[in-house]
């Protein structure tokens, strides 16, 4: 199954980083976050990629086409480094697909331009690419399965940031305040499950979720898969700390290729 990764945004609330690179390569560690995004679909299988390309593809571009597996591979050295024998690899069975989505292009508009792409797919993923979760992902998509007479599907977070829901009148009179994890209420994580009819709702200019799910909603089209374990997204500059932590201290749960003992 195919992956769309949205990766051409300016990533505005990240701009201590995204000034200067893409969003997708702010770093987690010495690996940015769009190769852990990928490394966690490769994980189960699915290793077809097509990049959404827009803000400062070219570092994006240029990761990849001068991805060097020796700095994050073990490897023997041998003839003064003639002769370099790679232990294990990340990316040698990953296909890849660049498209320029435009600079200015909306999450909708990004799908729209990579639909000839998708041909002959009943079903693909596609991602925000800026969020890490241990879902998985098997779980999600044989369910989807089921659902033959669905669209499409995202998965479904309850926050547990220390928000509270403020409900209030026109007056300013407040009628109920509550911590937002126990709300009731439910975030778009990003994680979506599309069938390929998902381009019969979708118009020129649409914004994947404003309009297209609109309408699938109204048609009883749309579902979401509720996730209880790990999800986070790096919107901000503290988001990013925060993850780094998990990584420096080895309680990253978005690696779940290392249950494979993979790095």
């Amino acid at each position: 199954m195919k992956v769309v990764l949205f990766c051409g945004g300016l990533g505005m609330r990240l701009r201590e980083y995204s000034d200067q690179i893409p969003k997708p390569m702010v770093p987690i560690g010495y690996r940015p976050i769009i190769w852990n995004i990928m490394k966690y679909y490769a994980h189960y299988g699915h290793k077809d990629f097509i990049l959404c390309l827009g803000h400062k593809a070219d570092m994006i571009k240029n990761y990849f086409v001068n991805y060097d597996e020796t700095i994050s591979n073990d490897f023997v050295y041998t003839r003064g480094g003639k002769n370099i024998e790679l232990l294990n690899t990340d990316i040698d069975d990953w296909r890849i697909t660049f498209v320029d989505t435009g600079i200015n292009s909306n999450i909708g508009m990004r799908l729209m331009a990579v639909k000839d792409h998708l041909k002959g797919e009943e079903m693909f993923m596609a991602n925000y690419s800026d969020g890490l979760t241990d879902l998985i992902l098997p779980d999600m998509i044989s369910w989807f399965k089921e659902h033959r007479d669905k669209t499409a599907a995202f998965m479904a977070y309850q926050p547990t940031q220390s928000f509270h829901v403020v409900q209030r009148q026109e007056d300013g009179l407040v009628t109920s305040i509550s911590h937002i994890g126990s709300s009731g209420l439910y975030i778009n994580t990003g994680y979506f499950i599309l069938r390929q009819d998902i381009f019969d709702y979708m118009e020129k200019g649409d914004e994947l979720v404003n309009q297209p799910f609109q309408r699938l909603i109204k048609k009883n089209r749309l579902v979401s898969w509720e996730h209880k374990g790990f999800w986070a997204s790096m919107d901000t500059y503290k988001d990013k700390q925060k993850l780094d932590e998990a990584y420096a201290t080895g309680n990253a749960p978005w690696e779940v290729w290392r249950e494979n003992g993979e790095r």
